[in-house]
């Protein structure tokens, strides 16, 4: 786990200041490898790497950027958890270190750009082949790991946070069109970022920079194929084979790992199987919001803990804490993506990076088995017009209305949301009716100053990926998980990167084994969804591991943060908050008006995320549109006049 960087230019001219260019870069993304940096400028003086380093595997060698004989150079960031197999594969007697770094640089040598279809793992990493005179970039199939460039004046800077990109920025400015977005998901599609001018390196892509261009393209896909020919029990028993070895695979380092236990059914199964092969000295970290039970479900997590025989470390997480830490973590993210739970688990990180340098954690089960509770309520409302219409079983559905009822317990808290969603387009098309059920902007109004965001729909980008070839037309379940799968996970996946790097922590998923989530797109809706309960198969399959209380919570929710309360309270968030809003400069934004946000502060709705959306944006503005002169200022002299 590490943290890269790099420069060419396209015309292969050189570059003044390569290496001031690249040191800088790894002064601003040092926080990402606490352990070793260091910077490769060609001879030519058109290309450099910038690395900074975790070590996690081969303590003693491995340092980066790393060169083989030919002349080829990597910076890497990530891990390969099937290293050791690729390494006896590759059968190469040339290897001079026992880590993942070198058999990426071997594979490339062996496979070229396929090198990455035999990776496992999460990775983003730049090579530079000597041969070829060519620069090849590539990205996990997920996201885990992040990937970020600009082009500025044909020079490609790229790095693993955009922070490291702005003082080559001529401006630091809002991207119209990524803003419209966040104001509808929070988050951003199609590689979009806030960042004008900066783009993210997609999930499952390469860049390649070859005589003077930059290509794009994309090297894996999730394709929705129902596997009709098998039960339950099948897609069951593989869904354990493959947990176990994707957390074996995971478990591979050369310091102790721990986990994230959040109380939930997918950090729960991770947890589990890790601390049967770890034994007692394997640690859990979790955190609750002691001040009211409805936030804190640690009780959960010491149950799985007693029941496993591990311990669990807990911080009580308060008021002041969000105080004290809110633009840490926004700056850490840098941009606003996703809800609060950035926030908890900011300082569950900061605990854990006390004890452990690396932690696995669930993220990616809600996606590739079903777990959010919208998929209830969009279900629900598919089966009432079923039954009106009289298609129940017309083969549009994977649950009946009788057998839904008995779940929608489920739905308790989010009565508010209900209301709000039923109130229009009642039976729309189900891609309409998903965009309205995910949809955020409508909450917003006068606050925002939309005639200045263009014309540019949100909608239209949402219907691509919602109704993408790789999805079957027939499962309403696979295209909202697919959609989410695509573009909520690389959110949430960003939050898991940069909380955890921020403290010098590598969080490490292993839900996100590229064979269990091929697997789960064959598993057909029905399998998965049985009779409205969320990731029934998931549950079912993991039953043994798990106390019978954690495998059948209905209640999980996150790690929902108790915003509302504290905004409507008097006492320091609260203070802080309108303080936030009732600065000059963030009452002479152009495109929100804060004097308006701040009127209505007080009348968000429990989880609600309107209030979020908007501090976040505004902490951020603060943090790098309002400080991108300290940026710039960082080049002192004589380096400032390198990159003009």
């Amino acid at each position: 786990m590490c943290g890269i960087a790099g420069v060419i230019d396209l015309s292969r001219r050189p570059i003044p200041g390569l290496t001031k260019r690249l040191e800088l870069m790894n002064e601003i993304q040092a926080h990402r490898g606490p352990d070793g940096h260091a910077t490769w400028a060609h001879g030519r003086g058109a290309v450099g790497f910038a690395h900074r380093r975790l070590t996690i595997i081969d303590l003693a060698t491995g340092d980066q950027p790393m060169r083989d004989e030919a002349g080829n150079w990597i910076s890497y960031n990530g891990e390969i958890y099937n290293y050791i197999e690729l390494r006896a594969e590759l059968g190469d007697p040339r290897f001079r270190t026992t880590s993942d770094t070198e058999v990426a640089l071997r594979a490339y040598e062996r496979w070229g750009a396929d090198c990455v279809q035999h990776f496992r793992g999460m990775f983003a990493f730049s090579i530079w082949d000597e041969a070829k005179q060519t620069l090849f970039c590539a990205r996990d199939r997920f996201g885990i790991k992040p990937f970020y460039y600009t082009e500025m004046d044909g020079i490609l800077y790229f790095a693993s946070e955009i922070k490291a990109l702005i003082p080559f920025l001529p401006e630091v400015e809002t991207d119209p069109q990524a803003l419209k977005d966040y104001l509808c998901f929070q988050f951003c599609l199609e590689g979009k970022t806030l960042f004008k001018g900066v783009r993210e390196l997609l999930p499952g892509h390469t860049l390649t920079v070859r005589n003077g261009h930059i290509e794009v393209s994309r090297y894996w896909e999730v394709y929705y194929r129902p596997d009709f020919g098998h039960q339950s029990a099948f897609f069951e028993h593989e869904i354990q084979d493959l947990m176990g070895e994707s957390v074996a695979l995971h478990l591979r380092s050369d310091v102790p790992v721990g986990a994230y236990v959040s109380g939930g059914l997918d950090s729960s199964i991770i947890a589990s199987l890790a601390a049967e092969t770890q034994g007692p000295d394997f640690l859990g970290f979790t955190g609750r919001f002691g001040t009211d039970p409805a936030y804190d479900e640690s009780a959960y997590a010491r149950e799985l803990a007693e029941w496993k025989g591990f311990q669990v470390l807990d911080v009580d997480i308060t008021a002041r804490d969000f105080v004290e830490t809110i633009k840490k973590v926004i700056y850490h993210l840098d941009y606003p993506v996703a809800g609060p739970g950035s926030f908890p688990q900011f300082v569950v990180s900061e605990l854990a990076s006390k004890h452990r340098k690396v932690l696995l954690g669930g993220q990616g089960g809600d996606e590739i088995f079903g777990g959010y509770t919208r998929y209830l309520v969009a279900y629900f409302e598919q089966c009432i017009k079923g039954a009106i219409e009289g298609t129940m079983h017309s083969g549009k559905f994977v649950v009946t209305y009788e057998s839904i009822i008995p779940n929608l317990v489920a739905l308790r808290n989010y009565k508010p949301m209900l209301q709000e969603f039923w109130r229009d387009g009642l039976f729309e098309n189900l891609d309409r009716r998903y965009f309205r059920l995910i949809n955020r902007a409508p909450s917003l109004g006068d606050e925002i100053n939309w005639s200045a965001l263009g014309q540019y729909d949100p909608w239209e980008s949402f219907q691509a990926i919602f109704n993408g070839a790789n999805v079957g037309k027939e499962s309403y379940f696979d295209s909202m998980t697919h959609f989410d799968f695509k573009t909520l996970l690389p959110a949430l996946l960003q939050v898991e990167d940069r909380v955890s790097m921020a403290h010098g922590l590598e969080s490490r998923v292993p839900f996100l084994d590229h064979r269990i989530v091929e697997l789960a797109a064959t598993i057909p809706s029905d399998v998965k969804f049985e009779n409205g309960n969320m990731k029934h198969v998931l549950r079912t399959a993991m039953r043994g591991k798990l106390p019978e209380r954690i495998v059948d919570r209905q209640d999980k929710m996150g790690f929902p943060v108790p915003l509302q309360e504290w905004l409507t309270t008097p006492g320091p968030v609260r203070d802080y908050v309108h303080d936030v809003f009732s600065s000059q400069a963030a009452r002479s934004r152009e495109l929100i008006d804060n004097r308006r946000v701040l009127q209505g502060l007080e009348s968000e709705v429990r989880f609600g995320r309107k209030a979020w959306g908007l501090l976040s944006l505004e902490l951020w503005q603060q943090a790098f549109h309002d400080q991108a002169h300290e940026f710039r200022s960082r080049i002192t002299t004589p380096t400032q006049e390198v990159i003009q």
